[in-house]
């Protein structure tokens, strides 16, 4: 495969979501390639869950393996897709991609698989990924940029757009590092009820 050539394809998709899964199914492809599995999370994992309803600008990704990305492999990499910057954030295809480190997952539910033209990506699960855009809508302070973000995530969940366990993202909010069950149950509350409204109204 040519991944240059791939790049140039994907940077020519005008639409920006279909841009950033393909982007993610190329960048897991090499990195898996060459002994990492990686995990798309943070805002990239919202704007895929979301299909588009919240568009990030950027991919964040983990590694799941244990052995550290040294920066020059790394660089060596990103070359491939003909990404400039380093050594953890690099520009390609328009689009920012962000190398995080370990992934953090406290959730028990596992991480979804989506498929992309370049094969499997593994996204943070949503119960977690939910929880934590709750989280900055209300602490350390009311945020109106992040609930709204959050409000539109919760919308898919409870739709079932995008299916969750409940029973998991209330065990995850009630955790010490999250503490925000009150507000996760609140907010699901309030736009369970605005779904309910808007659909009776149609």
């Amino acid at each position: 495969m040519n991944a240059k050539a791939e790049i140039e394809k994907i940077a020519a998709i005008p639409d920006l979501l279909s841009r950033a899964l393909q982007l993610a199914g190329l960048l897991t492809r090499i990195f898996r390639e060459a002994g990492w599995d990686l995990v798309v999370v943070g805002g990239a994992a919202v704007e895929f869950y979301t299909e588009g309803a919240y568009m990030s600008g950027d991919i964040d990704v983990c590694r799941t393996n244990l052995t550290p990305i040294p920066p020059r492999i790394a660089q060596d990499l990103i070359a491939q897709l003909d990404g400039t910057g380093g050594p953890r954030s690099w520009r390609v295809a328009g689009l920012y991609i962000d190398l995080l480190g370990l992934l953090e997952n406290e959730a028990k539910s596992p991480c979804r698989k989506m498929e992309t033209p370049y094969g499997e990506i593994a996204i943070a699960p949503a119960e977690l990924m939910l929880v934590e855009r709750i989280l900055p809508a209300f602490y350390p302070r009311a945020d109106a940029g992040a609930l709204a973000i959050a409000k539109k995530f919760m919308a898919v969940c409870v739709s079932g757009a995008t299916p969750v366990d409940w029973s998991e993202v209330e065990r995850l909010a009630a955790l010490p590092a999250f503490n925000i069950l009150a507000e996760t149950r609140a907010l699901k509350r309030e736009v369970a009820h605005a779904l309910q409204s808007r659909k009776q109204a149609n």
